[in-house]
């Protein structure tokens, strides 16, 4: 299962809480398939869709995968990267071995 870091789950908490709605989350859906892997489109989304794998926190944030996106990201772990231009950016690495 997808693993969330601290300061991924603040970040979603707060993407989230800029739209008002309790139920909101952020949303991975496959864009498209490559072989070197997958081009994943993130978005905030109202709620989850139909066929949508919802991951919870403690504190709140909300994480909806599309089923292809859950399977790609299984063994992987969500974190928030600052660049040069201190911009928030979301990453996703894999997991260390003999965790998930």
């Amino acid at each position: 299962m997808l693993a969330m870091t601290d300061a991924a789950v603040e970040a979603i908490s707060a993407l989230t809480a800029q739209d008002g709605q309790d139920a909101a989350g952020l949303r991975f859906a496959v864009r498209e398939e490559t072989e070197e892997g997958a081009q994943l489109a993130l978005s905030v989304a109202p709620g989850p869709e139909e066929g949508d794998q919802v991951l919870g926190t403690e504190s709140g944030a909300r994480v909806f995968l599309e089923e292809k996106a859950s399977s790609f990201l299984d063994d992987k772990v969500l974190d928030v990267q600052q660049d040069e231009q201190g911009q928030l950016n979301f990453a996703v690495m894999q997991q260390p071995e003999g965790e998930g």
